[in-house]
């Protein structure tokens, strides 16, 4: 008996003092720190890579990064075929792209729709006229700006240095005057 307490007195010593306090989490993560300007709680502000090197794949089959566009204001809108507040947002950003001109800003259209949707795309961007490029984003990307809102459309404004400035979801006529307001300022701010 006294072996046991012999042993038991060493072991019970090393497991408590072995338990310290847990280390700080570490901020890691990919969603935006707010959309539409309202904070969300429990968010990282941290991508998982660096935002200028997020990516996207033309329908042609490019592929182009964020610091690819640097020196213009861009204005990356997630979209899919079936979805109506896309359809009506469409035509505002060819607005805003003829508004600014190319050496300005450039819109980029980046289908979510997924694999069922894909066949419809070259219906859909004949019908709406879409002249503006149109690609696939990188999954990083996706879920950077998406964060935890999977609601389309998603609308992210960076400024001339590649920096995300403005998240928008949806599309209606208040949030019109928001991405229109975002737009101007960006444009119109030193580069």
């Amino acid at each position: 008996m006294n072996r046991f307490y012999l042993l038991l007195f060493p072991c019970a010593f090393l497991l408590f003092s072995a338990c310290r306090p847990a280390a700080p989490p570490v901020a890691v993560g990919n969603k935006p720190i707010s959309i539409n300007d309202v904070p969300l709680k429990d968010t990282q502000s941290r991508p998982l890579k660096p935002v200028l090197e997020m990516s996207w794949t033309g329908f042609e089959g490019k592929i182009e990064k964020v610091k690819d566009y640097q020196g213009k204001v861009i204005i990356l809108d997630f979209w899919a075929t079936y979805c109506p507040p896309c359809i009506e947002e469409i035509p505002h950003l060819k607005e805003l792209q003829a508004k600014y001109g190319a050496e300005n800003i450039q819109v980029i259209g980046l289908h979510v729709g997924g694999e069922e949707d894909r066949p419809k795309v070259p219906e859909f961007v004949e019908r709406l006229k879409i002249t503006y490029p149109l690609a696939y984003p990188e999954d990083v990307l996706t879920s950077y700006i998406f964060g935890q809102d999977t609601a389309i459309p998603q609308t992210a404004i960076f400024d001339r240095s590649g920096r995300l400035i403005k998240k928008i979801v949806g599309f209606s006529d208040v949030i019109k005057k928001d991405l229109d307001a975002a737009v101007e300022s960006a444009v119109n701010a030193a580069s």
